[in-house]
């Protein structure tokens, strides 16, 4: 059983490990017919490795002769292997050696726990050692309790998402949109670095999925997905308050809206009543996201539609409408008029809002006004006609006075 690096061994063998071990760690002499004691030939190189994988360590000598090669773990100063025997009873360590000048100390299935120095040594007089260090390296992971989850939150409020990873080395956190669009911080980027990303006075384009992608170049790199929901009461948008159609013209009222959650949406007529669905009224929805597209088909306008229509959006937080006043535009009988003088002048049918302190929700039509002018102009051909004539008689009256007269 392996206990914080240490090996409890039971007692019948323990005096014969226990002889072994301090029988390594009593020098040898160097004998009379060696020239010349082992030594090591270069570094232990450090060594990294992932997590989960195996480690192996090496410890190059020359000259070894009758001497022996150990490893120990520094930190804990446990006996792991003599010569080509494993001393520790830990199961993940093995010795391995190439001709007596490479000592391999394999570690597999490495764990946290196994970082550290680790040492080499020959049993000279006096002991020669050297150390090489282990790195464990862990790719990262993210812990799902500090984490945030799924948020709920109000428009306008403050929102803090958090995103806690443990790895080695420590990794770095990255913010993203799950659709890579921009963030709508106003600067336009695309990520925030850091375990915690804050918004101030969150609103509706806020809503939407984000990434918390955490890396230490240990792969894999992991992510997880918080999805932010802003709630808010509907809003209305029309764009034409004032529409005007003929008798027999289909015609299509439309609002915009936008809730969370969804709202609900229909029609209403002038005392209040909604809009059925159905015969000559078609009403129409489209949605995306939390925005809805609010249309009223009328298939033929007749003359109990003219008036007031209202779209009405409704949902937990709220409602609201908007108006739109559908009036009538008269049909004209003809579009042209001819007058004595050969000229054609084209009726002319304005739409706009009176002025000079009418009220502006009126419409007018400039039609009468039109046919005034048609009239004006015809009146004024007519009398330019009788001055002619005038004119005409009294240079003709000119004329034969000056012929009676004596020369």
């Amino acid at each position: 059983m392996e206990r914080a690096g240490r090996v409890t061994v039971p007692s019948r063998i323990a005096g014969a490990l226990v002889l072994g071990a301090a029988a390594f760690f009593l020098p040898v002499a160097r004998p009379e017919h060696i020239v010349s004691e082992p030594n090591f030939k270069e570094p232990i190189t450090n060594v990294t490795a992932p997590v989960g994988r195996e480690a192996i360590l090496a410890c190059v000598v020359k000259d070894l002769g009758v001497y022996k090669v150990a490893w120990l773990r520094v930190d804990t100063q446990t006996i792991l292997t003599i010569a080509g025997h494993v001393i520790t009873k830990n199961h993940r360590i093995d010795v391995k050696h190439s001709d007596h000048l490479i000592w391999y100390l394999h570690i597999r299935e490495v764990r946290e726990t196994d970082r550290g120095w680790y040492m080499c040594q020959i049993n000279t007089d006096p002991m020669k050692s050297q150390r090489g260090y282990l790195d464990v390296v862990v790719p990262p992971d993210i812990l799902d309790y500090p984490t945030s989850t799924d948020m709920v939150v109000r428009e306008g409020s403050n929102v803090t998402l958090r995103c806690a990873v443990t790895g080695s080395p420590t990794p770095t956190i990255t913010w993203r949109r799950e659709d890579s669009r921009p963030i709508p911080l106003g600067n336009g980027v695309t990520s925030i670095e850091g375990p915690f990303f804050n918004i101030t006075k969150v609103n509706r384009l806020h809503m939407g999925s984000y990434l918390c992608i955490a890396s230490n170049g240990v792969p894999p790199s992991v992510s997880k997905r918080i999805t932010l929901i802003v709630h808010f009461p509907p809003m209305i948008w029309v764009q034409n308050q004032l529409v005007g159609a003929r008798e027999g013209q289909q015609m299509t009222l439309g609002c915009h809206s936008e809730a969370y959650p969804k709202s609900i949406n229909y029609w209403t007529r002038d005392e209040g009543q909604i809009v059925p669905q159905g015969g000559k009224y078609e009403p129409s929805i489209f949605e995306d996201a939390y925005t809805v597209h609010m249309n009223l088909t009328i298939r033929s306008v007749g003359p109990s539609d003219f008036g007031a229509y209202k779209c009405v959006s409704k949902n937990s937080l709220g409602d609201t409408d908007g108006s739109i006043k559908l009036y009538e535009i008269p049909s004209s009988s003809g579009s042209r008029s001819t007058y004595g003088n050969g000229t054609k002048y084209k009726d002319l049918k304005l739409r706009g809002r009176k002025e000079n302190g009418r009220d502006d929700d009126e419409d007018y039509d400039e039609t009468s006004g039109a046919d005034s002018r048609g009239r004006m102009s015809a009146t004024s051909t007519l009398f330019s006609s009788l001055i002619f004539a005038i004119l005409s008689q009294r240079r003709l009256f000119g004329d034969l006075q000056t012929q009676l007269l004596p020369a």
